[in-house]
């Protein structure tokens, strides 16, 4: 028995086998015990507290933490044993770029789990996580980036040269693609100071409609007749933009005349009447109904409430409600709405005028 234990194969005997077997074995059967015993107490223990970190961290080191313990395992059973040069330096290189991926992946999964939570408590919406696609595309980026440079260090290459050789592309780059980076850094802005979220309704310069899509160069917005509308990020930023989603309630103010022939009597009560009109109407607030001014012909109020909805159909049923109110009173009042009109004065007739409609006076003047 012993002489079978001792035979020697690639340097290393029967015996050195078997106990880098039992090694690895062990080790492997450890970490099985440890996840199914203290690590499914700690994640139940994780459920339990208040805090989401916690769990994320047990979901992330379950997924990636584990497999990187097995790795270990075997790379602690081959080095028990006495391999060559190369064979060791392939085995070293093969189980660092393995746990270094690992590692790598369980960070950022780590991380957008956690910024994903954080958006979800923030914002208590689908849309805003559904964004988070451009975002999680530059953090994984961002992490992948250093975890690489730590592995090259690790390898034995020179970071510092690769850095100063990326640094230099990454000029010409950034020269070359200064409108994208800007666009980039813009998608920032727009992700965190949040002056618009999908769904919104937004006005910009002569252009309107619902934002589509964020994405990390261009913002797509629908137009109400129904073709999409691709802004760059950085257009949406620099301009002024008209959110309606965010209003609360609309101030709407509109102007009535009167003719002149209306009796003071009747001028005084309007405000009082038209008052009750607009508190009639739901959900509304009245601010306030003036005799403004006298224009050229009629004598001019100004009304001004707030409708207190921000939906547009609202409002316009209830200014609809608002206007055929005050002409069925108007009529009961027998006062007469005003519109465009002149008086003329004939020559040679001095005790003699008429007044007539600025479209009636065209037609007097083509038969004159």
């Amino acid at each position: 028995m012993n002489e079978v234990l001792e035979r020697t194969f690639y340097q290393n005997t029967l015996q050195d086998y078997l106990i880098a077997f039992v090694i690895t074995v062990a080790v492997l059967l450890l970490i099985k015990s440890f996840r199914s015993v203290i690590l499914s107490r700690i994640k139940k223990w994780a459920e339990g507290t208040q805090t989401s970190f916690d769990d994320f961290v047990v979901v992330s080191f379950d997924r990636f933490g584990i497999p990187i313990l097995n790795i270990g395992a075997l790379y602690m059973g081959l080095n028990y044993l006495v391999l060559s040069p190369r064979v060791a330096r392939i085995i070293a290189i093969g189980a660092t770029i393995a746990i270094t991926i690992l590692a790598i992946r369980f960070l950022s999964n780590t991380v957008v789990l956690l910024m994903t939570a954080y958006l979800r408590r923030r914002n208590h919406e689908e849309e805003d996580v559904n964004n988070f696609g451009g975002l999680k595309l530059i953090i994984n980026i961002v992490i992948w980036f250093i975890g690489l440079a730590f592995l090259f260090d690790n390898l034995g290459y020179d970071l510092t040269a690769i850095i100063a050789g990326l640094g230099i592309g990454g000029i010409a780059i950034a020269l070359a693609a200064q409108n994208i980076l800007g666009d980039l850094f813009n998608y920032f802005v727009i992700f965190f100071d949040k002056p618009f979220e999908v769904g919104d309704f937004v006005v910009v310069d002569d252009k309107n409609g619902v934002i589509e899509h964020i994405g990390i160069k261009t913002t797509r917005i629908k137009t109400l007749s129904g073709e999409q509308l691709v802004f760059a990020n950085s257009d949406l930023t620099s301009s002024r933009i008209h959110n309606f989603k965010r209003m609360q309630q609309r101030r709407v103010l509109f102007k009535v005349g009167v003719t002149y022939d209306t009796p003071l009597e009747k001028l005084t009560q309007l405000p009082a009447v038209i008052k009750g009109i607009i508190l009639e109407q739901d959900p509304v607030s009245f601010d306030r109904v003036h005799f403004q001014s006298y224009g050229d012909s009629s004598l001019i109020y100004e009304i001004v409430y707030y409708v207190l909805s921000s939906e547009y159909n609202t409002y316009m049923d209830i200014q609809q409600a608002i206007n055929l109110r005050i002409y069925e009173e108007f009529q009961k009042m027998e006062i007469s709405f005003a519109f465009p009109s002149r008086t003329l004065y004939l020559a040679g007739q001095p005790n003699f005028k008429a007044a007539v409609t600025l479209e009636n006076a065209g037609n007097i003047n083509k038969q004159g």
